[in-house]
């Protein structure tokens, strides 16, 4: 028999009607579970006591995740997170690069509609992340959404209007759930070292700089200047190009001499980071930006969180952001 470990964040799968109109229904769900339950496959369930809009997610909601996971990671085959979508891709980068060494499957799946609606795409979601989470050899963090299991520090929201929620541009999908479940496992991660989970420093700041043509580049380069940052993702043009505005590289350079990192990824859904493929993206590498590759936003944010939550600064903390550590980057 397979042993699962349910964890139930919140989000729109789990929410009723009520006269001030869809909310989290406390008990609704782990009820609602019961059905999947089989002499196949046994789970508990973790309700948390505040049920959230994923909207709300904060730093210290990921280490409660990350501690329960393993805290309970010796007792179960496989785990799945139940969550909202909005920050399902945050959540699930954070946990793909925090449980480090991981060799059991952790799933992260939500819906787009609750389970109370008629047509909710949350009970395919569902069997397909308790499918996916019975996978002993699956090693990784996956979403599993519209019949797709995406890895998880690859994939992305991209659709708020349609089942189709969830897709991971840059990489294959590890299995697709029609009639058969079609496993992918040439693409599947093999776990590597012992399992070494890491604690987040819920004190570190972070921001994310989208530039837009304008004053965005200085405003940017001003804050990084400003001393109160560990690290910044910048979203730059195309392959990685940006302006040569003084302030930004300057705010580029101060963060990194402080022992912070700036990295760099596109703005554009498909494609990479290219250092060289045009000469607009040298000034922002010599000032010391690492180039994110084709990382998403969501990654990209993550990795820094969790390299710098283990103390690296400098030039190792540069060597680790460029290095694909659990495949979110090419």
């Amino acid at each position: 028999m397979t042993r699962l470990l349910v964890l139930y964040s919140g989000g729109t799968i789990g929410m009723d009607h009520t006269p001030d109109g869809l909310a989290p229904v406390p008990g609704l769900l782990p009820r609602l579970l019961e059905r999947f339950r089989t002499p196949a496959l046994d789970f508990d369930v973790v309700e948390y006591p505040q049920l959230i809009d994923s909207s709300a997610i904060v730093l210290a909601q990921w280490q409660q995740l990350l501690d329960d996971l393993i805290a309970r990671y010796a007792d179960y085959d496989g785990f799945v997170v139940i969550h909202g979508t909005d920050t399902m891709a945050y959540t699930a980068s954070v946990l793909a690069f925090a449980l480090q060494g991981l060799a059991k499957p952790v799933i992260v799946t939500g819906s787009q509609l609750p389970l109370v609606h008629p047509r909710s795409d949350g009970w395919s979601n569902l069997a397909d992340a308790l499918e996916a989470a019975s996978q002993p050899d699956l090693h990784e963090v996956c979403i599993a959404f519209n019949r797709l299991l995406l890895r998880g520090c690859r994939a992305r929201k991209l659709d708020a209007a349609s089942f189709a929620g969830f897709a991971s541009p840059n990489a294959p999908a590890l299995a697709r759930f029609g009639i058969q479940a079609d496993w992918q496992r040439q693409h599947w991660l093999t776990s590597t070292g012992a399992f070494a989970p890491v604690k987040l420093d819920v004190a570190l700041k972070l921001a994310t700089f989208f530039l837009t043509p304008g004053h965005a580049s200085t405003l940017a380069g001003q804050i990084m200047q400003a001393g109160e940052l560990d690290g910044a993702v910048l979203m730059s043009y195309g392959n990685g190009n940006t302006p040569a505005d003084p302030a930004l590289l300057a705010g580029v350079a101060a963060l990194t001499a402080a022992g912070g990192a700036v990295l760099n990824i596109s703005q554009v859904v498909h494609g990479a980071v290219e250092v060289g493929a045009y000469a607009a993206s040298q000034p922002l590498a010599r000032a010391g930006a690492v180039a994110g590759a084709d990382l998403t936003p969501e990654a990209a944010t993550a990795k820094l969180l969790v390299l710098l939550s283990q103390g690296l600064r400098g030039e190792a903390l540069r060597q680790q952001l460029a290095t694909p550590l659990r495949g979110e980057s090419s």
